[in-house]
This record gives C-alpha cells, structure tokens and sequence, in this order.
C-alpha cells in the first residue's frame, strides 16, 4: 500500500511518544503531529512532578501495571540515549501508623506481581538510613522509581519525530473533524490537515475530541487540580528523594508527598480538587464550557456523594498551608509551614464513567481509520513510549 497518512493530536507526552513509535514501525508514514499550543507538554506532561512510576500500586494485569513497568524502562534507555536529565533514586512509601502496615504488604504484593525487582520492607529503624528526617511505623523501598525532566523528554521527541521525516505544528487547534470517505479533514485555525487515519492523544480534551470524531463515549474528563509547595531551599536536607504516603485504597489518590527534583529543589504535594477549567492551575481559575461539562455531569455528583469526607478535606487543605503541612509531618516531623511556598500546580485529566467511578486503567477506542486514547493519566508520562507501542499496534490493525 501507499505510504499512510496519519495525524495524531496531542502535543504532550502520549501523542508525542505514539507519533515517534509509529515513525519507528511505518518509516515511509508520511506523518503530521498537531498541538493547539506554541510547545509541546504544555499541560499534564509539562505540570506534574516528574516522578517516573515503577509500577507498583497497579492491579496486575492490568494496562497500567503492563505499560508502566515496560516504560519506565524504555524511558531510562531513551534518557540515556539521548542525555536527557534523570535519576533512578528510589523511593520510600511509608506507613505512619501501625494500622497502614498491610498497606505496604499489599503493594509488596502488587509490586511483586507486576515484575518490580528489590521491593523490601523496612522497619522504623532502616527507614533513616534512606531519608533521615523521614518517620512511620515502616516503609516500603521502591529502588526501581525515579524522577526526570518530561519537559526535555518531550522535546527530544519532537525532535526525533522532525528528524524521521514528521511534521509537528504547533499552535494548530483543532475545530471539526469529519471523514470525508476514506479521509479524515481536520479543520484547525491553520487550515486543513489530510490523512487517512486519525489518532487522538488529546489528554483533558479527550473526550471532546472523540464526540467531535463522531464518538458516542459515556465517559467524561473531570479535571482535578493538584497543588505544590516547594521546600524553601534551606530546607531542602529534609528530604533525599521520593517519600510517598501508604495511600487508603478505598479512595482514588495517592495523597501529599515530597518528590526531588531532577533540575532542583523538593516540592511537595498534590492534593486534589476540582477544578474548574481544564487548562487552568490556580485556585480561580474558571472556564464556562468547563465547569458547566463537568457540573451537569452526573457522574461528578455521584463520585462527590460517594467521597464526600475526602473531597472536603482535600478542599480545605487546598485553602490552608497549616492543613497541608500537617498532612507532609506525618512523613517527615520535622517540616513546618513556615518551610514551604507556593509552587504551582497541575491538572489531571480523569475519566468518570455516568455512575461516578473513575476509570481507573488506560483506555484505548479503536475504529476503522482511528484510535482514540480516552484516558491516561498518571503514570501515562512514565508510560508515554509503552503507550505509543500499544496504539500503534492497534494502528496496525486497521491499516
């Protein structure tokens, strides 16, 4: 057959990484990326903590636990090939109180399972000997989790795409999708783009992108806005590395934590709120059509009823350092408020299914000429290049 025509929508981490690998396995693919901003990771990949998840806390067998583990690895081999910025230092989960202990039992198991290598757990007296300043009643080592620059990632990829004979435009926002017989016209604010196949990779504009493909999706993306601090730098001896908490699995988020990172600095948190704009990171932040898709959804009513003592104490600790702070002592004591400052924030882009769970593993839609990623979030960064495999292997069967 002719050398395909594809476009892939989405400048961050995924579509990015899927564009790269169906360059790898179609060379002659004559190949267009489209990102409606003027850079690539311009919202989930560019805002989060740069952490690389190893795998541990997904259900085994599932498309998280698989592509996590498988991508973190091929993300380390591309960082070393291509000298971007990152380090494999581990990290600690820690139980703060006796009662959490079978929570790191339970990852240890998990962890296990999914293919993680040098899992240990550690009592009171070994955790100091990873992070001094840290305190639990134990703590699971996670050796095979680390922290990279996914901006510098992005960038490269962008870059290998160029080199492999791929166009990636920015600034092109896409307004109408149609197939028009056997070819897909995007219609952006920079004129049309042919092709005869589409893949989409649009992040918090998922869902928006497949109903414009002409998709009949139930699930919606509700944005959750995470906030940072970062440790004031004479504060910085605190912490080493990654010390995470041993989150309650009955509810949907991993809770504040301190991450290092690979360019400088300890940040800590996020928590997790609603939000009300999509692309929006402060605590105002208000887009109509957003907030008007997400509160006359509803699943978000049924997922607030559901978890309606969580997302209360998430919304307090949102407004108060005092509350935040407390939250970070109960992994290292001796942090203050006084020690952190504000430090920005991101947005995760979750898909809620109409009875108000979450999706909770990767999903993939796959039509005649498309392919539609509805949900990846984290650790889909740390996942981007599995990703990118998996997509263009569905590609592949409908080319």
């Amino acid at each position: 057959m002719p050398a395909p025509r594809i476009t892939v929508i989405g400048g961050g981490a995924v579509g990015l990484a899927t564009a790269y690998r169906v360059l790898e396995r179609w060379p002659e693919a004559r190949l267009t990326l489209l990102e409606k901003e003027s850079r690539v990771a311009a919202h989930q990949t560019g805002n989060n903590s740069g952490v690389m998840h190893c795998g541990l806390a997904y259900r085994p067998g599932s498309a998280k636990a698989r592509l996590a583990v498988r991508g973190i690895r091929q993300l380390i081999a591309f960082c070393q090939e291509h000298g971007i910025p990152h380090d494999v230092c581990g990290k600690l989960v820690v139980a703060a109180r006796e009662d959490q202990v079978p929570r790191l039992h339970e990852l240890l198991a998990r962890g296990t399972a999914n293919g993680l290598q040098g899992l240990e757990i550690l009592p009171p007296e070994r955790i100091r000997e990873y992070e001094p300043h840290a305190a639990g009643a134990a703590a699971l080592r996670v050796p095979e989790e680390g922290i990279v620059d996914y901006a510098a990632v992005c960038e490269t990829l962008a870059r290998c795409i160029e080199a492999r004979g791929g166009r990636v435009v920015l600034g092109a926002r896409v307004r109408r999708l149609r197939l028009r017989g056997e070819e897909w016209i995007a219609e952006t604010n920079q004129g049309e783009f042919v092709s005869e196949f589409l893949v989409a990779c649009a992040g918090l504009q998922a869902d928006r992108i497949a109903r414009m493909a002409g998709e009949r999706t139930e699930i919606r993306i509700v944005p959750f806005r995470g906030d940072y601090y970062r440790l004031k730098p004479h504060r910085e001896f605190l912490v080493r590395n990654l010390i995470y908490p041993a989150a309650d699995p009955r509810f949907p988020f991993l809770g504040v934590h301190f991450t290092r990172m690979i360019r400088g600095g300890v940040e800590a948190g996020p928590n997790a709120v609603l939000s009300l704009a999509r692309e929006g990171y402060s605590r105002t932040a208000f887009c109509p059509r957003d907030a008007f898709d997400a509160l006359s959804f509803p699943g978000l009513w049924r997922f607030l009823a559901r978890h309606a003592a969580m997302c209360w104490s998430e919304l307090r600790r949102a407004f108060s350092r005092e509350l935040f702070c407390r939250s970070l002592q109960t992994l290292v004591p001796e942090v203050q408020p006084e020690d952190l400052e504000p430090a920005g924030a991101g947005i995760r882009a979750q898909a809620m299914t109409p009875d108000g769970r979450l999706v909770e593993d990767f999903s993939f839609l796959t039509r005649r000429r498309a392919v539609h990623v509805l949900n990846a979030p984290s650790p889909a960064a740390t996942a981007c290049l599995a990703i990118g495999e998996e997509v263009a292997a569905q590609l592949a069967s409908i080319l």
